[in-house]
């Protein structure tokens, strides 16, 4: 089956059921697993690359007054690569292409190829969205082997964390400049790592938050996963952060307890590497009870030195 992917979380889970040979087309951010670089990309982002977080958050919210999304796709690309099957999402109105966009587009292709669209907003819809893949690309049977993989390490983390007597306080940060809290999935992540989310909702959109209830909520531990950022631009945003009124005054801050994870990669991408992302998170919260997995890379732990930095230089 001839497979496009508007998402790299789609992109992913299409990789996970083993169809990584049938995709044809994939997102300009689509980047995991490494080959799918190679691949025609479908979309464009209206995005400039030396955007500020501040000026990307503007972008954003002038965009959902208007209903419109910051990526547009690439038509003649799609309808050259005539995909039998379309996978992209209806959850968030600016962060991939507008879902009218790809019905439009998909009824105007020869053989009216089938559209998927996923909506996880917690860890057990993005299991269901496996499944519906699986379904649509006639690999159901994957589907169901993939999701069992996937929920059995997710219980070996709940198991473990059921142990704990004494969860931290945790806020988990999607955006810097303006805060955002966690939403969807992470908040749950938290409490499955053996946390206590204090600021974020569990199965709600992230939100801008006023710094006062951040700072009222007094974290002990802060982990900071910006939407869409890699880790060396995350911490670009570092001197903001420390900016912030009473942030030195913070328990995470003051017992060294603030880390850095890659929010592109991991927490931003409802898809399988959110079950990497619970692992990152549970070695972080409680190193002693849950060992991080072989190969995989942990949360960088921030020093004194880089949360009190006026300037973080760039690579």
């Amino acid at each position: 089956m001839r497979i496009v992917s508007l998402l790299p979380s789609a992109t992913e889970i299409i990789c996970e059921l083993g169809l990584g040979d049938d995709l044809i087309g994939v997102t300009h951010e689509c980047d995991y697993p490494p080959f799918v670089a190679a691949l025609p990309k479908v979309t464009r982002t209206l995005i400039p690359q030396d955007a500020s977080s501040r000026q990307i958050d503007a972008l954003v919210r002038q965009r959902l007054e208007t209903q419109r999304a910051l990526y547009t796709l690439d038509l003649p690309t799609l309808e050259r690569l005539a995909p039998e099957l379309i996978v992209t999402q209806a959850l968030c109105d600016v962060c991939a292409v507008a879902e009218a966009e790809v019905t439009a587009a998909a009824c105007s292709l020869p053989g009216r190829p089938k559209v998927v669209n996923l909506e996880p907003m917690s860890l057990t819809d993005v299991f269901h969205c496996l499944r519906l893949v699986g379904e649509a690309a006639e690999v159901p049977g994957r589907a169901g082997e993939a999701i069992a993989r996937l929920q059995c390490r997710v219980r070996v983390v709940e198991e473990r964390s059921q142990r704990i007597a004494q969860r931290p306080r945790v806020v988990l940060l999607e955006w810097i400049d303006p805060p955002f809290c966690s939403g969807h999935w992470s908040p749950e992540l938290v409490r499955l790592a053996g946390g206590i989310e204090m600021v974020g909702r569990e199965g709600q959109p992230s939100r801008t938050t006023a710094w006062d209830e951040i700072r009222q909520a007094d974290p002990e531990v802060l982990v900071i996963a910006c939407c869409g950022f890699p880790l060396e631009r995350t911490r670009r945003d570092l001197p903001i952060l420390a900016s912030y009124p009473g942030f030195a005054d913070l328990a995470c801050v003051r017992h060294g307890r603030v880390y850095l994870v890659d929010g592109n990669a991991y927490f931003s991408r409802p898809g399988p590497r959110l079950v990497d992302s619970l692992e990152i998170l549970a070695h972080a919260l409680h190193p002693d009870l849950h060992p991080l997995p072989p190969g995989q890379m942990p949360a960088r732990q921030l020093t004194a030195a880089e949360l009190t930095a006026k300037e973080v230089a760039t690579v």
